[in-house]
């Protein structure tokens, strides 16, 4: 009686993991298909959207690969729980004690290494302002950038004055400087032709652009134009401040379910042999 119970309780919990992975592999299969429908169809995608090329490619990749990866995983735990298979069992709970270590690595180090990591972040942002359309066949880095401040509203790291710092001013207005098209505040203003080229940079090189002020995506604005005041620095320490019990809740609970699915793969994988034996035993 008591191996009967045992053995039903290994039962639900080998098709209990068997329809956790099975709908996580869906999952994944959905999330790697619009990775792949945004690579495949960008252009249509950037005109819904409203993202530039550069940041839409880097996270149709991510999502990709987040779910190739979720659907890998998800085959591991599916047929090692319903082929009661020790080998994929063993592996299944190896990577995700792996994934939940990694996990816990960079969460410690985030949090001993933030002044070092913020100092990393603006020297990759003060480069790439100081080297903003250097070479016009690298452009990634600024296209994120602008991404970014097109999104949060802000302009430079610390303050607009970080572009005022590489550009040269006009001969004829020496309050005059050239900041990038994302820095413009353009709901102070009605001018749909600057709007039309901050949200679609890639489609609006494809044709001539209207006005005098636009060259190679940085506008010419005054000292009392329409610029976004605030540095993106204290853009982004604000973003995290207000998500920070969503990103913490995000990560607990992704936690939490890893221990789980740990939990009950590896307590499956330990006791399916001693159930058999003791059931070969009573035949």
């Amino acid at each position: 009686m008591k191996m009967s119970a045992q053995a039903s309780c290994l039962s639900l919990i080998k098709y209990l993991l068997f329809v956790f992975n099975l709908f996580f592999f869906v999952l994944g299969s959905l999330i790697f298909c619009f990775g792949i429908w945004i690579l495949v169809d960008k252009t249509s995608f950037v005109s819904f959207v409203g993202l530039s090329f550069m940041p839409l490619q880097i996270w149709s990749k991510v999502l990709a690969i987040a779910g190739f990866l979720t659907m890998g995983l998800a085959l591991l735990g599916c047929v090692g729980a319903l082929k009661e298979l020790h080998c994929l069992l063993g592996l299944y709970f190896g990577i995700l004690l792996l994934l939940f270590a990694t996990e816990i690595t960079l969460g410690i180090l985030i949090s001993t290494q933030r002044v070092l990591l913020e100092r990393k972040v603006k020297d990759i942002v003060m480069e790439t302002i100081q080297n903003y359309h250097a070479n016009p066949e690298d452009t990634e880095a600024e296209e994120s950038w602008d991404y970014v401040q097109f999104q949060l509203r802000c302009c430079g790291w610390n303050s607009p004055q970080d572009w005022h710092q590489m550009s040269t001013p006009s001969s004829n207005e020496s309050e005059v400087h050239r900041v990038p098209c994302s820095c413009y505040n353009s709901s102070g203003t009605n001018d749909s032709t600057l709007f039309d080229k901050i949200s679609f940079p890639q489609l609006n090189r494809l044709r001539p652009l209207a006005g005098p002020q636009h060259s190679s995506d940085l506008c010419l604005l005054g000292a009392n134009s329409h610029v976004y005041s605030e540095g993106c620095a204290r853009s982004l320490h604000k973003w995290l401040h207000d998500n920070l019990i969503s990103i913490v809740g995000i990560c607990l609970g992704v936690g939490l379910l890893e221990l789980s699915f740990m939990t009950l793969s590896i307590f499956l994988c330990r006791n399916l042999d001693q159930v058999h034996d003791h059931l070969v035993r009573y035949r």
